[in-house]
């Protein structure tokens, strides 16, 4: 059985970019036979700075979503950050993601179960893997049990994340889908002056190690130019670096 595959910029920044990528993904779902699911947000409601690019907003970016879902056939993925989003949301994207500080939200959590599609809870930086049942038990208990867990690293100190590989095997016993974000992992949280830093090189070892402890799926953001991104370029990777990755993972 094929990982699930998650992959696009970190968020919606123009109609060229969103094409760009998404045609790529087209590319490689025929090439290697899998159903990459495309991923972008409308709004970064969490970013250091005050100053920092957000997106178009969820009316346009959902706009945009949505063409990109009729001009490719692609699926989707956002995130919402607001219980009243998750309905509108869920009339566009195939999958509703929960942003790894809000997912303990109750009410967040309950919004998006009751409109029937995945959820995808990714683990806070200040929870283990064993807390996760928690968050799935408000999902499972608001009548959805299509649920997703994503792993992304813990606080380690000031500006730092580590992975601890073992809540992947933690989180399978709450979901059969356990999906390793192997970019927001590496990481660097508000250590690039106003900005979030990180180490895009490690990527590729975050991934082979996640697969070596039995996730079920992969999350990357991927982007053209992630040096000149405007939104979580150091810890992006690159999209012609994207494939070579993905063969990997796939053998």
């Amino acid at each position: 059985m094929k990982p699930i595959i998650i992959a696009g910029p970190c968020v919606i920044e123009s109609e060229d970019c969103l094409t760009e990528v998404a045609r790529e993904l087209v590319r490689l779902n025929s090439k290697y036979g899998v159903d990459i699911i495309f991923k972008s947000s409308f709004d970064k409601a969490n970013r250091t700075s005050i100053s920092s690019f957000r997106g178009p907003g969820m009316e346009k970016g959902l706009q945009m979503l949505a063409d990109i879902k009729s001009r490719f056939g692609l699926r989707l993925l956002t995130d919402i950050h607001e219980s009243r989003q998750a309905q509108p949301v869920a009339s566009v994207v195939d999958v509703l993601q929960i942003p790894a500080f809000l997912c303990r939200q109750t009410d967040l959590l309950v919004a998006a179960a009751r409109t029937g599609k995945t959820v995808n809870i990714k683990k806070a930086q200040f929870l283990s893997g064993a807390d996760m049942q928690y968050p799935v038990q408000k999902v499972r208990e608001s009548g959805n049990n299509n649920i997703w867990l994503t792993e992304r690293g813990n606080v380690y100190g000031y500006n730092n994340l580590v992975v601890d590989f073992r809540n992947i095997v933690e989180m399978k016993r709450f979901s059969p889908t356990v999906i390793m974000d192997c970019t927001h992992s590496v990481q660097r949280p508000g250590a690039a002056d106003g900005k979030t830093g990180g180490d895009r090189q490690y990527i590729p070892a975050m991934a082979l190690a996640a697969k070596a402890f039995g996730a079920t799926g992969y999350f990357f953001e991927v982007h053209p130019d992630p040096d000149n991104a405007l939104s979580d370029g150091p810890n992006m990777l690159k999209l012609t670096d994207f494939e070579p990755l993905l063969i990997k993972l796939l053998q």
